[in-house]
């Protein structure tokens, strides 16, 4: 975990970018000694926000399922799988 203090945004702007670029970890930037912002690259933001929509869609899911929605079983799959390889629906 990097934590630098808020005047580093400003007075260190490229050395702050490749810090997060490289490590991939966020930068934590404080003011009067207290947290205030977070910094972190384009990238792992994005990949950041995909993995929490994915693991909302399997929460979704799983409670879904617990709730008593139909699955499917392996067999279930096999056959829809070799369908759609055949161009079948």
């Amino acid at each position: 975990m990097y934590i630098k203090p808020s005047a580093a945004i400003r007075n260190n702007y490229n050395e702050i970018s490749n810090l997060c670029k490289e490590s991939g970890e966020p930068v934590y930037l404080t003011k009067n000694g207290e947290g205030d912002l977070v910094v972190m690259d384009l990238q792992a933001f994005e990949q950041r926000e995909k993995m929490l929509k994915l693991r909302e869609k399997l929460v979704a899911e799983e409670e879904a399922r617990l709730a008593g929605k139909k699955g499917y079983t392996i067999d279930d799959l096999d056959e829809v799988l070799k369908k759609a390889a055949k161009g079948q629906r």
